[in-house]
């Protein structure tokens, strides 16, 4: 609850599909595209795009871009306009660099040498400023502050050992990658294919999924004569809306080429030796939606093993345990499983008020939280809650939570925080407030129960949070046998807490 307040957002969502077998297809390529967008909508509300090819030589690329929401970007002659691709890839953005106007919308397409190439981008270059010096140096000028325009632009460059006539985009990709460690995965259309990129720290997510007859897409007994497509995403909670089952993830470092024939692993290129990948681990916490899995294990089950962890780390005498609606909600479930208090519900979320939804006078500043929460007075009154939420981030927001539930008849209200306190700023794609900004460092983080009303507030530990991820993280042996590779280093564990200790993966750049 505290981060969608504080304005704590993912960079944008990725979104690619291939129809298997002969072209033109059956499947409708923008219809897939555009449901696997509205499952990432969480990651971006700001705009969207999408890129359709017919994947003939030379292909025809038509594309769409609209501001706003996918409902209002993609009105039905949009779709009409993009029913005969093939193949396609796009994207939900939430600018972390780059202001918002359409021409930051991606998907990005440029001409080449050799044809035009589509681009889709999910992260934040921590090297963006010296990487636009160098492809400016090269004559090219950038028409947006995009990063996503600039990964384009360094793909359309011919590295030095290519031959003019016959592009090798895989030599190009690797050749971005050693230029940025991190942070992005990627989506590069050319031709008849797409190429599923991830960086070398694997700190953005990026899954495949196989697109299968709606009779088998519950059975075990679909195989790969039954693959009617497939796609590629942010989030694999975007599969089940299109009639897709879950692949495999794209492994930290791994260029994967997906076309009408299948998926093919064709390169990984390793980090610095000794140091481990560094998925981002806010979005456990946080930004994946909770029926998304990362690593082998489901979003929703690692959070309610965040609340149990919190519950032995952070335990206190109440009666019972409830939760802000809705984010934290996994959390709490947990928290009461492992304490052995009942979980109830404490507050109504009025869903249809928005933040435009009226320019307050005072009377309506006054009532404040009472417009977007009712309290279920019923439940709680006379008794001690125990509230979880996801973050305090200002402390601006949960205070008046408090102050509701306390005035609606609750005798003590304890805050338990299901992540540590964030103290350091993000620079790989997500959008946190400055440090100045971060009620954990500020004076009043001393007395923070005091500051915001509470009976006592307690945190997860940095340590609780990363062995409640990495418990149930799919075992190394299972891994290997996802993609035939010797390269064992691509699948150690690891994630980056930069946030929180202000240690990063990467030496950053300025």
């Amino acid at each position: 609850m505290e981060f969608e307040e504080s304005g704590i957002g993912e960079e944008c969502g990725v979104f690619g599909c291939v129809a298997a077998g002969e072209w033109p297809t059956q499947l409708e390529v923008a219809q897939v595209l555009t449901l696997g967008l509205v499952a990432l909508q969480h990651r971006g509300q700001e705009s969207a795009g999408i890129v359709t090819s017919n994947g003939a030589s030379p292909p025809t690329y038509t594309a769409h871009k609209g501001m706003g929401l996918v409902s209002a970007a993609f009105p039905p002659e949009a779709l009409l306009k993009l029913r005969h691709g093939n193949l396609g890839i796009c994207h939900t953005r939430y600018s972390t660099t780059g202001i918002s106007e359409l021409q930051n919308c991606q998907p990005f397409v440029v001409d080449t040498l050799h044809g035009k190439i589509a681009v889709a981008h999910n992260g934040e270059l921590v090297n963006a400023h010296a990487l636009r010096k160098k492809v400016m140096r090269h004559g090219v000028g950038l028409s947006t502050s995009s990063d996503s325009e600039l990964i384009t632009q360094l793909l359309a460059l011919t590295p030095p050992m290519e031959e003019l006539d016959s592009p090798d985009w895989v030599a190009r990709i690797k050749n971005l990658m050693t230029k940025t460690p991190t942070s992005y995965s990627l989506l590069v259309m050319f031709k008849d294919v797409i190429y599923a990129v991830r960086d070398p720290y694997g700190n953005r997510p990026l899954c495949i999924g196989r697109v299968v007859p709606i009779s088998k897409l519950h059975s075990s007994g679909a195989g790969e004569e039954d693959t009617e497509g497939w796609v590629v995403s942010s989030e694999s909670c975007s599969f089940q809306s299109i009639g897709a089952k879950y692949y495999r993830e794209v492994l930290p470092g791994e260029i994967v080429q997906i076309s009408k024939h299948g998926v093919e692993s064709l390169s990984i290129v390793p980090r610095p030796e000794g140091d481990l990948p560094a998925f981002c681990i806010f979005e456990y916490v946080y930004f994946a939606r909770p029926d998304s899995i990362f690593e082998g294990q489901m979003v929703y089950t690692v959070r309610q093993r965040c609340g149990r962890q919190l519950a032995i780390e952070a335990p206190t005498d109440a009666d019972v345990v409830s939760t802000v609606p809705e984010s934290a909600t996994p959390a709490a479930l947990g928290y009461a499983q492992q304490s052995g208090l009942p979980y109830i519900e404490v507050l109504c979320k009025n869903r249809y008020v928005g933040r435009t939804f009226i320019q307050p006078n005072t009377r309506l500043r006054q009532l404040g939280v009472a417009k977007k929460f009712g309290a279920l007075t019923d439940n709680f009154a006379g008794k001690r809650v125990v509230l979880v939420d996801d973050s305090i981030v200002r402390g601006n927001t949960i205070s008046p939570i408090i102050k509701l539930l306390k005035e609606a008849g609750a005798t003590e209200v304890h805050i338990r925080v299901a992540s540590p306190p964030i103290r350091f700023p993000c620079y790989m794609g997500i959008n946190i407030p400055t440090k100045e900004e971060l009620i954990a460092n500020k004076p009043e983080f001393k007395d923070i129960a005091g500051y915001i009303g509470a009976d006592s507030v307690e945190y997860l530990t940095v340590e609780g949070l990363v062995s409640a991820v990495q418990e149930g993280i799919t075992s190394l042996q299972e891994k290997d046998k996802m993609i035939s590779t010797s390269n064992k280093s691509s699948i150690r564990v690891g994630h980056c807490t930069a946030c929180l200790t202000g240690k990063y993966p990467v030496e950053l750049e300025w």
